[in-house]
């Protein structure tokens, strides 16, 4: 089908712009398209549709990041992009020699060992998944399986963080065209499932929460891991190279699924968007991937000039933003379909999964193209690579587009967006717990702290044989704080994978952004992990509303402060912005959420801690200290209680407090180590215990806390920053201490016995046995 349309865009009013902007939902702000006009009218001739659509994927905020590119006016004040403001400014300011290739490609680079380098991204796939769970998310972990691999390295751990509604929502009340948090979820985790699993690619850390504001607008992100040596990253495409497209087929499914990503949701959208959702293969996967990495160790160096994934997008973005700075011939006939009746812009813009391009010398193209053929992977010549700065491409001979690449990537006008911040007003507030059994099993059940075994053993955590620290820990299965990798069959050395997140402190953008940070940190640091480099997920709702674009500012603002006083540098990131509904006329938006995965080194994984008590009779330490910080707290959220203080944080403390941690772990001194987080040192303790299977009796007067004078209730489940439980070696309890002498750290209990003991001055608060918090804990989820 090689009919394209011309259309008429120079002598169009602002009324017909808009509704060609609609009509072929380009997701283009009027200022873009007059533009684009502009453009049009000076070459004295109208675009093509598959111009008109390149321009719009390559312009949508999902491609382009807009947003985060482009300029603020906050209260009065001019921001020229908070992306180098402020997340960009931490990499820069640090200049740490262990950052090889930041926010320059499909995924960040740090170096790991000798020449050996870790690559790794994690993306967002919010959309496509509140459409078609299954498919929505399965491709989610597909796409970022390939942007490790498009920066040459071989995938070897896999993340993902979930957020839907409540599993007991109302049918009767959902709005009109969104599908019951149930279902989501069962196929959300079975599209990772099967898809991960397929690829042979580990499962290794992740977290999953529920929340009402996640009805309309589930949350999928998910994460790669990749090993490579630094000599394993090529770009440089010559004049003369062929474009080689290789992998899956290309079909009408994932056609304007970026633009569709850069609108709010609508009842409507399932219906307009059949198309908008990929369809994924993994075994198709595999088999690029396993050609790719012969490809890359054939000879001395790879026999490809460059490689990217063909994501977001299509090939439109593929090709266009890998050659944007030499030029490209693209033969779209060449491109293999699924079935016939494409046309040509659906053909180039369409994002059916697997497929990714290489730049080829055409002295390599037998090689290449042999390897391919025995790994039974389908690769085609497409184009070549040109040297003019302009993109051409014909069909069956014909010209049908001839765009001026400096334009279609540099012509953009910069988006402005007006942003307003009015922060909270935070109280402590006192509660009247009258029976605190009650409520203890209230919190531990809650859906976001209960057991996720059910959802951590459909996952493959172990393929591939490298992974050191697993996801569930001692004998009741106890959830680990992070997960360690070891990549090299000769070095101990270990990649340590944690993350943060917390949508619940939302209302205070800045101290959320830090409390997350804090926990992705805090979380690698209780297994031994240290050099931190950071990947930020902004998922937010529209930009255009002031006080959800101040909340964006306030929380990039908290990324630089806390991550420059950390001395840990953003190394990767990803914005998915409009998670909104519109339902009735009104827009309905996610809780404002962050996700922070931090990856750290551990010198020797034999030196790893786990989370699940090992012995009787071991002391306890907590260290830090524990305020009247509840605001958005699981307590809270259990009782239904507003307001209250979110979590501080104080780096600059927490920094030195972790390094002594690390440094008693790698002494020997630790025997388990766990953070506090969601429902305080209750939750901790008891997921401790149901780890190790074994009691603890615990001193809540013993606890260092400020006020003094608070509520037990408030010691109990308060969420403040920056402390960890450790259990300590009874026989190397004074080293431990000497070596703890200006840290705040306090000795408030012991192990053993079969239940959990909560004492305020000899006087007991709180009993239960080890048995029954694993019942409550794991109960939630028997269903399954």
């Amino acid at each position: 089908n090689s009919s394209v349309k011309i259309i008429p865009i120079r002598k169009m009013d602002e009324r017909e712009l808009i509704e060609l902007n609609e009509r072929w939902m380009l997701a283009l702000s009027l200022e873009e398209l007059k533009t684009i006009q502009q453009y049009y009218r000076k070459l004295s001739r109208e675009p093509t549709d598959v111009e008109i659509n390149t321009i719009s994927q390559t312009w949508s905020e999902h491609c382009s990041h807009k947003t985060f590119k482009g300029e603020v006016i906050y209260n009065g004040k001019k921001i020229d992009s908070i992306l180098k403001t402020y997340i960009m400014k931490v990499t820069d300011e640090l200049n740490l020699p262990w950052c090889k290739l930041v926010f320059r490609d499909n995924a960040g680079i740090i170096k790991f060992e000798g020449e050996w380098c870790i690559a790794v991204k994690v993306e967002t796939h919010n959309h496509p998944t509140a459409l078609d769970p299954y498919g929505g998310a399965g491709t989610g972990s597909g796409g970022v399986f390939r942007d490790v691999m498009g920066v040459g390295a071989k995938p070897i751990a896999a993340t993902d963080v979930l957020f839907f509604g409540p599993l007991d929502y109302p049918v009767d009340t959902l709005p009109e065209g969104v599908l019951h948090p149930k279902r989501v979820m069962k196929g959300a985790v079975a599209g990772i499932r099967d898809y991960g699993n397929k690829m042979g690619i580990p499962t290794v850390n992740g977290a999953i929460g529920f929340d009402k504001g996640y009805v309309c607008n589930p949350l999928v992100y998910a994460g790669c891991i990749g090993l490579m040596r630094w000599t394993h990253y090529i770009k440089s495409p010559k004049p003369g190279d062929l474009i080689v497209l290789a992998g899956g087929r290309t079909g009408r499914d994932g056609i304007h699924g970026v633009t569709f990503a850069s609108l709010e949701l609508t009842p409507e959208s399932e219906i307009v968007s059949a198309t908008a959702v990929q369809i994924g293969d993994p075994i198709t996967e595999k088999k690029l991937f396993d050609a790719l990495l012969r490809l890359r160790d054939k000879d001395d160096k790879p026999l490809y000039t460059a490689i990217t994934d063909c994501g977001g997008g299509g090939l439109s973005s593929a090709i266009g933003e890998l050659l944007s700075n030499t030029g490209a011939e693209v033969w779209l006939e060449k491109v293999p379909l699924k079935y016939r009746g494409l046309k040509p812009w659906e053909i180039w813009i369409s994002e059916s999964q697997e497929r990714m391009i290489i730049t080829v010398p055409p002295k390599n193209l037998k090689k290449v193209l042999k390897i391919f053929e025995v790994e039974g992977c389908e690769a085609t010549v497409i184009g070549r690579v040109t040297q003019d700065g302009r993109l051409r491409i014909t069909h069956h001979g014909k010209l049908i587009c001839d765009l001026d690449m400096h334009f279609l990537h540099r012509g953009r006008p910069k988006v402005k967006r007006y942003a307003t911040y009015h922060p909270p007003s935070e109280k402590p507030i006192n509660l009247e717990i009258k029976d605190l059994k009650d409520v203890f099993i209230k919190v531990l059940s809650d859906l976001n702290v209960a057991s996720k075994e059910w959802i951590v053993r459909q996952y493959d955590h172990e393929v591939q044989g490298n992974t050191v620290l697993k996801p569930l820990h001692g004998p009741g299965y106890g959830h680990g704080d992070a997960a360690i990798i070891k990549p090299l069959e000769d070095s101990w050395r270990g990649i340590v994978i944690s993350c943060g997140v917390n949508p619940r402190y939302h209302k205070n953008p800045y101290k959320m952004a830090q409390s997350v940070i804090d926990e992705a940190i805090r979380n690698n640091v209780a297994v031994g992990g240290w050099r931190f480099s950071l990947l930020d997920n902004f998922s937010w709702g529209s930009p255009e509303k002031p006080e959800l674009m101040g909340a964006l500012v306030e929380a990039c603002r908290a990324c630089y402060e806390t991550a420059k006083a950390f001395t840990a540098p953003f190394i990767s990131g990803k914005d998915s912005l409009y998670n909104e509904y519109i339902v009735e006329g009104r827009s309905i938006s996610i809780p404002s959420t962050l996700l922070i995965t931090a990856l750290g080194i551990i010198g020797d994984v034999r030196k790893a801690v786990s989370m699940d008590l090992k012995e009787e009779g071991s002391p306890l330490y907590l260290v830090g200290e524990t305020r009247d910080e509840l605001g958005g707290s699981i307590l809270h959220r259990v009782l239904d209680v507003e307001g209250g203080v979110i979590p501080a944080l104080n780096p600059q403390k927490a920094r030195k407090w972790y390094h002594r941690i690390v440094r008693a772990i790698e002494s020997g001194f630790v025997l388990s180590s766990h953070d506090l987080s969601e429902g305080g040192l209750g939750v901790c303790i008891s997921e401790m215990c149901i780890g190790g299977v074994i009691g603890a009796e615990i001193y809540l007067d013993r606890v260092l806390r400020e006020p003094t004078y608070m509520p037990w209730y408030k010691v109990l489940f308060s969420e403040s920053n920056s402390r960890i439980l450790l259990e300590i070696d009874a026989d190397k309890e004074d080293d431990f201490l000497s070596l703890m002498e200006d840290v705040p750290v306090s000795k408030i209990g012991i192990t053993g016995g079969r239940s959990l003991l909560f004492k305020v001055e000899e006087n007991p608060l709180l009993e239960m046995s080890v048995e029954e918090l694993g019942r409550i804990w794991k109960e939630p989820f028997n269903w399954w």
